[in-house]
């Protein structure tokens, strides 16, 4: 599990940069003994304070450490000019059969195609792997 902030409203992290990805979480998954088929099953929210404007928040998450390492998942969302209150933002991810290496690494970013979006928390992001 990475857990960033536990409770609402516990941080201020600006996004600075627009459709740059910004690291909000990260888990290794050991992968001894692990046979079979394997499935790592991802999940996670993150909660983020919106400007009051038509802003699209994208959250992808890798198989590696970097932002260019294979996709695993990316979703945007786009949310209206009204949401005053922070927004929380729940995703779940499948990755069917990846390589099995000592230790699978699992990073998740979000980025805003708008300045004035902020992580206000809380942000979580865990997984599990199964095999059969």
């Amino acid at each position: 599990t990475s857990q960033n902030a536990s409770t609402a409203n516990s941080i201020a992290i600006p996004i600075t940069a627009l459709n740059t990805p910004q690291l909000f979480g990260q888990i290794g998954l050991n992968t001894q003994g692990a046979t079979g088929t394997p499935r790592v099953l991802l999940k996670g929210t993150i909660s983020l304070q919106l400007p009051l404007a038509l802003v699209g928040i994208t959250i992808t998450i890798v198989r590696g450490t970097v932002v260019t390492d294979p996709v695993v998942y990316s979703a945007t969302s786009t949310f209206s000019l009204s949401l005053l209150a922070p927004q929380v933002i729940a995703f779940s991810a499948d990755d069917f059969n990846p390589p099995i290496t000592p230790q699978l690494v699992y990073t998740a970013f979000v980025s805003a195609n708008l300045l004035g979006t902020i992580r206000v928390g809380p942000e979580s992001f865990d997984g599990i792997l199964v095999a059969d």
